[in-house]
């Protein structure tokens, strides 16, 4: 199972549409995702500010920005073929 992580902040709306797409194709791969906040962590914070959403894959930076349901799809794909 993949773990994804999704670095965000609350009133970003493409924080909402990554969010919204992970939750969309939860049932078409094998992957747990969960969102962390980075304004409740200063280092966090300074690190991605400019860069929410910042999404990774099983601890590697994968998309920031912008994700769409088959780049996500075809890179847990990739990841799963390579681990």
């Amino acid at each position: 199972m993949h773990d994804v992580v999704v670095y965000s902040r609350k009133g970003c709306h493409l924080c909402e549409s990554v969010k919204e797409t992970l939750k969309q194709v939860q049932s078409e791969a094998d992957y747990q995702w969960r969102e962390v906040d980075i304004d409740g962590d200063p280092e966090l914070q300074r690190k991605y500010t400019e860069e929410v959403p910042v999404i990774f894959i099983d601890g590697r930076k994968a998309f920031k920005y912008h994700m769409e349901r088959r780049q996500f799809l075809r890179v847990l794909a990739g990841r799963a073929e390579t681990d």
